[in-house]
C-alpha cells in the first residue's frame, strides 16, 4: 500500500510485540547492501494499546532506534501485524489493466470482512486463475483505516515520512524466499502472540493466514502444565521444546497439545492449497522466529509433513562483509520483516 512512489532511499521498520527493528539498504538489483540495522526491546502493553500515552511511549522507542542507528533517510516502508490484516486469493474477470482497479473496489465488498469505505485495499496481479477459464487471479489485502491513519500520524509525530505499509507476512516472503524461486513453498513464522503461515508460489503468495497462536501461549501452556513459573517456563521451552527424551518428555507433553493447534492449521493451509492449485506438490519449508530457535519443532513439522524444512535466512538476498557473519546470524530470525520491507521495489 504505497503513499508515494519513485522513492529511491527507505528504511524498513518492523512494530513488532516485543520489540522495534529497522534495516536500511543500498544498491539496485536482487541483492542489496546492508548500510544500518538496529532493534529495541518494547513492552507488549505498549504496542498493543491505543491509550495515547502508551502510543507515545511506542513513539518515542522508535525515535530513540531511528536516532541510535543514524539512517541516511525519514522515508519508511512500514510493517503492519498480519493479525491486523485480511488478505485473500480471489478469481475475478479478466479486463483491461484500466478497468481492473474499479472492477476489484467494486467487487471488494463482498470479499473482505470490513466496509470498502472503512478500509484500505490494495491489490496485486497473480495470473490466469486455476480454478476458472477466462479469469484472473489476484492477491488482495485490506486494512482498517483507523488503524492505518493512527499508525501514519504516530510515524509523522516523530519526523518520519511514510511511503508505503505492507503485511508483515508479504514482507516476511519478500526475505526469506529466493528470488529466482518457482517451486511453492510454505513459510511458518511463529511471533509472540500470532503465527503466519504463507504458501508461495513462482515468487507470489497463494496464501496467507495468521493464527492467534504464538510462543507466548505455548509458554503458558508451560506454565500450567509443570506447574512453574513463567520465567521458567520459557527456559523449559526454550531449551527443551518438542524433544520427547529430555526431562523424560514432561517439556514436550507440556506443550505439545498447544504446538499441535499449529500444526493443525499447517495442515488445513497445505490442504487449501492443494484443492485449488491440484496436481502442484509441495516440497519444502521454511521456518523463521520461534519455530527456527524451538528445539526439534522443524524435525516434528519435517516428520509430520514429509517436506523438506529449512532455517530461514532473513539475509540471503543481503550483502555484507564476512566479519559480520556471526552476528547477522544469530538475529535472522527475528529480522525477517524488517528486511523485507527494505528490499521493496519502490
Amino acid at each position: 500500500m504505497s503513499l508515494l512512489s519513485g522513492v529511491s532511499e527507505f528504511f524498513g521498520l518492523d512494530i513488532s510485540s516485543t520489540a522495534v527493528r529497522l534495516v536500511e539498504l543500498h544498491g539496485n538489483g536482487p541483492e542489496k547492501a546492508l548500510s544500518k540495522y538496529g532493534y529495541i526491546p518494547v513492552d507488549p502493553k505498549i504496542v498493543m494499546s491505543d491509550a495515547k500515552a502508551d502510543q507515545q511511549k511506542l513513539a518515542e522507542a522508535i525515535r530513540e532506534l531511528v536516532e541510535k542507528s543514524r539512517v541516511a533517510t525519514r522515508n519508511v516502508a512500514v510493517g503492519i501485524p498480519s493479525l491486523r490484516v485480511f488478505t485473500t486469493v480471489a478469481d475475478i474477470d479478466n479486463m483491461p489493466s484500466a478497468e481492473l482497479g474499479k472492477s476489484i473496489r467494486y467487487q471488494a465488498d463482498s470479499l473482505i470482512p470490513t466496509p470498502v469505505a472503512e478500509s484500505k485495499i490494495d491489490w496485486a496481479l497473480i495470473g490466469k486463475s486455476p480454478k476458472e477459464e477466462g479469469k484472473i487471479e489476484i492477491l488482495l489485502s485490506s486494512i482498517p483505516n483507523n488503524f492505518v491513519e493512527q499508525r501514519l500520524d504516530l510515524l509523522e509525530s516523530i519526523g518520519l515520512n511514510v511511503i508505503a505499509f505492507e503485511p508483515d507476512n508479504l514482507a516476511l516472503t519478500r526475505a526469506l524466499v529466493p528470488p529466482d524461486a518457482t517451486a511453492p513453498m510454505v513459510i511458518v513464522d511463529i511471533g509472540r502472540k500470532s503465527t503466519d503461515i504463507v504458501i508461495t508460489m513462482n515468487g507470489a503468495p497463494r496464501l496467507t493466514r495468521a493464527i492467534p497462536t504464538g510462543t507466548e501461549a505455548i509458554v503458558k501452556a508451560a506454565m500450567q502444565n509443570l506447574n512453574v513459573d513463567e520465567k521458567q517456563a520459557d527456559q523449559f521451552v526454550f531449551k527443551f521444546g518438542v524433544s520427547k527424551d529430555k526431562l523424560e518428555g514432561h517439556v514436550y507433553q507440556a506443550i505439545i497439545g498447544t504446538v499441535d493447534i499449529l500444526t493443525n492449521e499447517i495442515d488445513k493451509s497445505v490442504k487449501f492449497f492443494q484443492a485449488r492449485y491440484a496436481g502442484v506438490k509441495l516440497e519444502r519449508l521454511i521456518v523463521s522466529g520461534g519455530a527456527a530457535v524451538l528445539p526439534e519443532f522443524p524435525l516434528y513439522i519435517a516428520n509430520r509433513f514429509g517436506l523438506k524444512v529449512e532455517i530461514g535466512n532473513s539475509w540471503r538476498n543481503v550483502a555484507f562483509s564476512s566479519d559480520r557473519q556471526n552476528e547477522l546470524a544469530a538475529l535472522s530470525n527475528q529480522f525477517g520483516v524488517a528486511v523485507g520491507l527494505a528490499e521493496r521495489a519502490e
